[in-house]
């Protein structure tokens, strides 16, 4: 009788934590759209209260009126601001974000090519700074009181302190002119039909944006970390006989885990608007490369929808971290 109430019990709980974790999802996803639709509202808006004439700068400064008539009416310039808003959010919700103006190209298409070259440079910094950015910050909070945590804690500071655009020329000057590993910049013309090439020129702007977003990952690994080796579950485990690093392997690395996951979430959205500043840097053809190359010649068409696509793109990466919080710490989704 006890042990059928016990596994009633038992089956009881896993329901609700189940049922929670659904309810946290569905409010985090319609926080997501809600988020999604009012950014994409802001960024439409901005682009349509900036100086100048779409028109104008689709047909040139000598364009006739009847020309600027025929243009407006042609791409709705001619509608009211909440219908223009409306109808390109309607086609942007089904993957159409239009055609550029002043080129006539896809602009969905255009994002899809580019971001062939951003996607495995975003992708490739997120691995390298977790895979030095976790494991460095635990070892310096086993030994935060002694000198090689200490030192590696003053590195990390050093690695946040550093602008990102220094970062690329440092590393360029030492990988590239002077031992001439990697190259300096540019991206193979073939694409990814040459993988190993392409690998190649993706390494040094990789590593520009992994070390300043991993030395800031490793400070919250550290404090994480820390907070852990102080609670009494791990004093308890260190009582029976385990090692500091086997009683943190065994029960304090989920703990330690949840405040960097909530960080990783930031930090790839900084990963999303650094990229912009790499590309530059290394001629990279990705988009953030597209992105300055349309504000400077004005295609505020295609500038709305890469804003657009990237907003998503952050948002998205948002949405995901919380699910995945949601997962890992029971407490955030039952007090959410």
């Amino acid at each position: 009788m006890m042990l059928e109430m016990h596994t009633r019990l038992r089956q009881s709980r896993k329901n609700n934590s189940l049922q929670n974790l659904v309810l946290f999802i569905v409010r985090r996803f319609t926080l997501f759209v809600g988020s999604l639709v009012t950014a994409s509202a802001l960024v439409f808006l901005l682009l349509r209260i900036l100086p100048g004439d779409l028109a104008q700068a689709k047909l040139g400064i000598d364009a006739s009126p009847e020309a600027l008539t025929q243009t407006r009416t042609e791409f709705g310039l001619d509608d009211p601001l909440i219908l223009q808003f409306l109808k390109w959010l309607g086609r942007a919700l089904q993957g159409d974000l239009g055609y550029s103006m002043l080129t006539g190209a896809n602009i969905s298409q255009e994002i899809v090519n580019k971001a062939t070259v951003t996607l495995p440079l975003i992708g490739l910094a997120s691995a390298l700074a977790l895979i030095f950015a976790i494991p460095l910050g635990m070892y310096s909070a086993l030994n935060f009181r002694r000198r090689k945590g200490i030192a590696i804690s003053a590195v990390s500071q050093l690695g946040i302190a550093i602008p990102t655009f220094w970062t690329g020329v440092i590393l360029v000057t030492i990988f590239s002119v002077k031992f001439q590993i990697f190259p300096s910049g540019g991206f193979p013309d073939a694409g990814w039909s040459s993988w190993s090439s392409c690998l190649e020129s993706l390494v040094l702007p990789a590593m520009t944006l992994a070390l300043g977003q991993g030395a800031m990952l490793m400070r919250f690994a550290r404090s994480a970390t820390i907070d852990v080796i102080q609670q009494d579950y791990f004093r308890t485990a260190r009582a029976t006989g385990l090692t500091r690093g086997q009683a943190l392997r065994i029960h304090g690395v989920r703990n330690s885990l949840v405040p960097v996951v909530s960080v990783l979430g930031m930090q790839i959205a900084t990963l999303i608007v650094g990229a912009i500043i790499v590309e530059h840097v290394f001629a990279l053809p990705g988009i953030g490369q597209m992105l300055l190359q349309d504000v400077s010649i004005r295609d505020y068409t295609k500038v709305q929808g890469t804003v657009a696509a990237t907003t998503a793109a952050v948002f998205l990466v948002s949405f995901l971290i919380d699910a995945t919080l949601g997962f890992l710490n029971p407490k955030s989704r039952a007090n959410q």
